[in-house]
């Protein structure tokens, strides 16, 4: 098809999140990834929307977290059908107008029309939501003119409360969501959004052959998309046959009662550094990754084109960082949390998880690593007594 007319969208201003335990979340966020809490809803913005939050910022970060109030709030529908998880993705756009316009000519269903808002000082704020094939997630789009609070009812604090961004988090390098059938998904985003294909892959956790008698197995097939304009990226995953039922798509899908997002990969600027005191002082838990993978690793860096690396391989070792790459020296760390349900041990937590990623010249998606998580995911399946 033709190039369609960009949106606007300017980049991701922020993320929000619905959860059952908002105290649990502020704990995690402040004293466990060091983000600063930035401020919190009015009583009467609670009263309106029955719910109450927090939003939270490191870098260029922004996460908005709610726990309902009561009955009837948007955070309340959310939390009836799903796990804690993600509600909506905020887009700034450069002008609200023209995305209303080319979203209602390419057929998007709209929540509301346009609202716009003038705070005291002037400044102008206009957004609009639409619905979307992300299960329950939607999409907000936002214009800026000299709007200072986030949105109408945010109380900020003059002084930001709690971390200081110690790990030096910068923004969101990708967002990904797992779909039972992800085709539907990505013809609304080219033919709607206007997003373009960026990468694919497919594989499974073990090679299968007909010969091969295996009772269980996980595989994926796997497609990026992004706007060129704002480079704001979506990864998007669904189960590979066979065992469609033991992927680990699916049974994200069966764990968060849906499509959904299913990671959001945090850019740091040095991951060794963080992840070595996320462990420490943090306290947060990350995938586990067999030893094997490093043994091999010597020899696979070359086989990767990359040659070479900076960093020592039993400190990447020590602290469970994946690598992967494409081109001469050319290449990407990355390391996986622990799911939100795992983390506290609480399955209304959902199953949602963080990735911690530096990109050292590659902009690939640690293709060569998904066969590593997996396994991961699929031995403490296994230990768990679910495969």
């Amino acid at each position: 098809m033709a190039k369609l007319e960009s949106l606007g969208i300017k980049g991701l201003e922020s993320v929000h999140w619905y959860v059952n335990d908002l105290e649990r979340s502020r704990h995690f966020y402040v004293n466990g990834l060091d983000f600063a809490e930035q401020g919190v809803s009015s009583p009467e913005l609670e009263k309106e929307g029955r719910q109450k939050s927090a939003v939270f910022q490191a870098g260029g970060i922004v996460l908005v977290v709610s726990q309902p109030v009561g009955e009837g709030g948007r955070a309340w529908r959310y939390l009836r059908k799903h796990p804690d998880g993600v509600g909506t993705l905020n887009y700034q756009v450069e002008d609200v107008e023209k995305t209303y316009r080319l979203l209602e000519q390419r057929g998007a269903t709209f929540i509301t029309d346009i609202q716009r808002f003038t705070d005291a000082q002037g400044g102008k704020l206009a957004m609009f939501s639409i619905t979307t094939p992300f299960g329950d997630t939607t999409f907000r789009f936002i214009q800026r003119d000299g709007y200072k609070a986030l949105y109408p009812g945010f109380m900020q604090y003059e002084k930001p409360r709690g971390g200081t961004n110690r790990y030096g988090f910068t923004h969101i390098d990708h967002i990904t969501s797992n779909f039972q059938t992800m085709r539907p998904m990505l013809l609304w985003m080219e033919h709607v959004m206007g997003f373009e294909k960026f990468w694919e892959i497919q594989f499974h956790t073990e090679d299968v052959a007909a010969k091969q008698k295996r009772e269980h197995g996980s595989g994926l097939r796997s497609e990026v998309i992004w706007d060129p304009v704002s480079r704001v990226k979506f990864a998007n995953n669904e189960p590979l046959k066979p065992f469609f039922k033991s992927s680990q798509i699916n049974i994200f899908n069966e764990d968060h009662k849906g499509d959904g997002v299913q990671h959001l990969a945090l850019v740091v600027k040095d991951i060794l550094s963080a992840v070595k005191e996320m462990r420490e002082r943090g306290g947060i838990s990350f995938m586990p990754t067999p030893g094997t993978y490093y043994d091999a690793l010597p020899e696979r860096i070359q086989q990767l084109g990359i040659k070479k690396i900076d960093e020592d391989i039993q400190q990447l070792r020590d602290l469970e960082v994946l690598v992967d790459g494409a081109g001469e020296h050319s290449y990407l760390l990355q390391i996986f949390m622990k799911d939100a349900a795992a983390l506290y041990k609480d399955q209304k937590a959902g199953p949602f998880f963080y990735e911690i990623i530096q990109r050292k010249g590659d902009q690939g998606f640690g293709g060569g690593n998904f066969r590593a998580l997996f396994e991961s995911i699929e031995r403490q399946q296994k230990a768990e007594g679910r495969l």
